[in-house]
């Protein structure tokens, strides 16, 4: 793997970088994870994203349990470096545990919070 890549992220006090997952097709944001360096190097290697999971201090392959894999497109790094765009492509159209299709499904309106997307699927049904 490319030191370069690596070393030009700068990654938090916790050695991780936020990582935002896109639809490649469409621009949505789908999510956003934490990834740590070999996670990132994953994440190259096998053309899929993988994530740290900070509440289980693991790397978690998205999808490894729902099967909603996220497959590698791109990879872009911020001015700052300290965000990754991943742009993916999110099999079975779900990037959400809470089965919808992106993690951003809440929207401000009239003083509260709002879902303003529906569930694709049961997440019982999910996992």
């Amino acid at each position: 793997m490319n030191s370069r890549l690596i070393d030009q992220v700068s990654w938090n006090s916790d050695g991780l970088v936020a990582a935002i997952a896109q639809d490649a097709s469409s621009g949505r944001v789908l999510m956003m994870a934490w990834m740590n360096r070999e996670s990132l190097q994953l994440t190259i290697a096998e053309q899929r994203a993988v994530y740290y999971s900070r509440s289980r201090q693991a790397l978690w392959r998205k999808g490894e349990n729902s099967g909603h894999v996220q497959q590698l497109h791109a990879i872009q790094l911020d001015c700052d470096g300290d965000t990754l765009l991943l742009q993916v492509t999110q099999i079975g159209d779900i990037a959400c545990h809470t089965g919808r299709q992106s993690c951003f499904y809440r929207s401000w309106q009239e003083a509260d919070w709002v879902a303003t997307e529906a569930v694709r699927k049961d997440p019982k049904d999910i996992y």
